[in-house]
């Protein structure tokens, strides 16, 4: 067992580093472009992933992996609230840039290089705080809800936590769940999970038939077009190609990993699954990890020559 949990320990630790270095790189190489709103969604996204990362090794470095009682609740409540504000920022802001995503392409061989409603920098940044607003809304009940009940006890013992702040974000097993924290946890699914998960769904499957479609549609190039305005053309075509498979790349994974997340939930509780927190850690920590590498590389932002260039600065 021992040895179990030191492999774990070290893919922790491996995922987590890896997950900070991809966001920071890509935060790092983002600002030294020209920023327009896709640029800011993805500003967005890195820094939730930046935030759940570091605030969930914090969690349990202080919290779940003390031997000693926690005698401020409003540390664990606290530690709690920014761990859920951080995943959901991430999910809401994968959702963005999946609709933004589908809107630039609906439609583009009518619309040319006209702007669409989300091009626009205030509309960006009144979209960006309403995901962070509805991150806020949503996470802020975990400050009133009822933090330990007497199977969390049980819970802490059996998984050698004694400190008071269990790991389930929703403070509520299967068997001994107060109806404020059942209410909070299936609304929290739907609202946070489920909901974003199938409008991930539809979008990329949206986005795929307008990129069959326009494949199939494609119109020759026109001869009294210059060839510096074809080249031009062309290569803005291929560097859009690129940046939208890599996001049905990072939606595949979203959608991978959240289905698994919810099987978990929806299954098991932490009673009868004494590794489910370690299982919910990689599940979602894995596309928090892997999507700004996915990302990057289709905006190409992660090459070579950007990483020495960087590293020398």
């Amino acid at each position: 067992m021992l040895k179990v949990s030191f492999h774990l320990l070290g893919l922790r630790v491996l995922i987590s580093c890896m997950g900070l270095f991809g966001n920071v790189f890509l935060i790092v190489s983002v600002l030294q472009k020209r920023v327009k709103t896709f640029e800011l969604f993805l500003l967005g996204l890195a820094t939730a992933n930046l935030e759940e990362i570091v605030i969930v090794n914090i969690y349990d470095v202080l919290i779940l992996q003390r031997s000693s009682a926690v005698s401020d609740a409003w540390l664990c409540r606290s530690l709690k609230f920014l761990t859920v504000l951080g995943e959901i920022s991430s999910i809401l802001f994968t959702v963005l840039i999946s609709v933004y995503r589908y809107q630039k392409l609906r439609d583009a061989s009518r619309r040319v290089n006209l702007p669409i409603c989300l091009d626009n920098t205030y509309a960006a940044w009144k979209a960006i705080r309403l995901c962070v607003g509805v991150s806020i809304l949503l996470s802020a009940p975990i400050f009133v809800m009822n933090l330990q009940d007497q199977k969390g006890n049980i819970i802490g013992n059996q998984t050698g936590n004694h400190t008071g702040c269990a790991p389930d974000f929703f403070l509520c097993s299967n068997d001994h769940c107060p109806t404020v924290n059942r209410v909070y946890k299936y609304a929290f699914i739907l609202l946070c999970y489920l909901l974003p998960l199938v409008v991930v769904t539809l979008t990329s499957c949206l986005i795929v038939t307008v990129l069959v479609s326009s494949r199939a549609t494609a119109k020759p190039v026109v001869a009294s077009v210059s060839a510096s305005t074809q080249i031009e053309r062309r290569t803005k075509d291929r560097r859009l190609h690129s940046s939208t498979v890599a996001i049905l790349a990072a939606m595949a994974l979203f959608q991978v990993d959240w289905t698994l997340y919810l099987v978990f939930q929806m299954t098991f509780s932490p009673t009868d699954f004494p590794i489910m927190a370690e299982l919910e850690f990689f599940i979602s920590t894995s596309y928090t990890s892997i999507s700004p590498y996915v990302l990057g590389i289709g905006k190409n932002l992660f090459t070579i020559k950007n990483f020495w260039k960087k590293s020398f600065l």
